[in-house]
C-alpha cells in the first residue's frame, strides 16, 4: 500500500471512531459514569502517546529548541482558539450533559468547529508517524481511536438531549472523520522531506495542542462524573499505551 494512502486511511479510520461513538450514544442510553470512565482512560492513553511519540522522539531527532517551541506554540494556539469558540457555545462540546441548547445561535456550528480543532492535531501526527517510521504508529493510532469513541458518544448524547436530530449529528461527525483523513494525508504530503528540526517542531506543536485539549475538555468530563476513579482509569490508560510503545 502506498504510504500516502496508509497515512490518509489511518486518519480516516481513527476519525471514524467518532461515528462509532456517536452511533452508540444515539441508539443506546449510556450512563454518564461510563462515558466519563472511557474518557478518563482515553486521557491517559493520549498523555502516554504524546509523551513518548510526540515529545521524546522529536527531542531525540530534532533537539530541545524545536521541541519546546513547537509544544508552546501548539498549546497557546489551541487555548486561544478554544477560548474564542467557547464564546459561541462550544465550551462543553465533549460533555454528555451541559450541552448548549439547540436554540442558541451558532452553538451547533461552534461545537462542530471545536471538534475539528480537537481532531486535526491528532490526525496530522498519524501522517507524520508514517514519515518517521515507514508505518503508522500503533500507540498513537490506538490513542486517537480510543479517545475519539467517548468524544463522539458524549457529544451525541448531549446533542440528543437538546433536540438535535440524527442527520445533524452523523453528518457533523462524518465530515470530521473525512477531515481527519485529509489532515493525516496533509501531515504526510506537506512534510515529506522536511528537516528533522521541522518535523520535531510540528510533532511537538501537535503534542502541545493535544495536552491542552485533554486538560480543557476530556479531564473535566471524566472528573465530573467519575471523580473517585478517574485518576486510576487514566493511569491504566497511560500504562496500556506505554506497553504498546515498549513492545513496538
Amino acid at each position: 500500500m502506498p504510504e500516502w494512502l496508509l497515512a490518509g486511511g489511518a486518519g480516516l479510520f481513527a476519525g471514524a471512531a467518532l461515528l462509532l461513538g456517536s452511533a452508540v450514544g444515539w441508539i443506546v442510553h449510556v450512563p454518564r459514569t461510563v462515558v466519563a470512565a472511557v474518557m478518563a482512560f482515553g486521557s491517559g492513553v493520549l498523555i502516554s502517546a504524546l509523551t513518548f511519540e510526540l515529545v521524546q522522539e522529536p527531542l531525540d531527532v530534532g533537539g530541545l529548541p524545536a521541541t519546546v517551541s513547537g509544544f508552546a506554540v501548539g498549546s497557546v494556539t489551541y487555548v486561544g482558539l478554544n477560548i474564542a469558540l467557547a464564546r459561541f457555545g462550544a465550551r462543553h462540546r465533549k460533555r454528555s450533559g451541559n450541552q448548549p441548547s439547540s436554540s442558541e445561535s451558532g452553538s451547533g456550528g461552534a461545537i462542530a468547529v471545536g471538534a475539528l480543532l480537537d481532531g486535526i492535531p491528532e490526525s496530522m501526527v498519524l501522517g507524520l508517524s508514517v514519515l518517521a517510521g515507514g508505518g503508522v504508529s500503533v500507540p498513537m493510532f490506538a490513542a486517537v481511536f480510543i479517545s475519539n469513541v467517548p468524544e463522539g458518544l458524549s457529544s451525541a448524547a448531549g446533542w440528543k438531549r437538546t433536540g438535535r436530530g440524527p442527520g445533524y449529528i452523523f453528518s457533523v461527525w462524518g465530515s470530521i472523520a473525512v477531515a481527519s483523513g485529509l489532515a493525516a494525508l496533509a501531515g504526510y504530503l506537506l512534510l515529506d522531506g522536511a528537516p528533522p528540526s521541522t518535523l520535531a517542531f510540528v510533532n511537538a506543536l501537535a503534542a502541545g495542542a493535544i495536552l491542552a485539549m485533554i486538560t480543557d475538555t476530556m479531564i473535566p468530563e471524566a472528573f465530573e462524573s467519575a471523580a473517585l476513579y478517574s485518576g486510576l482509569l487514566a493511569t491504566f490508560g497511560f500504562l496500556a499505551a506505554f506497553c504498546l510503545h515498549a513492545m513496538g
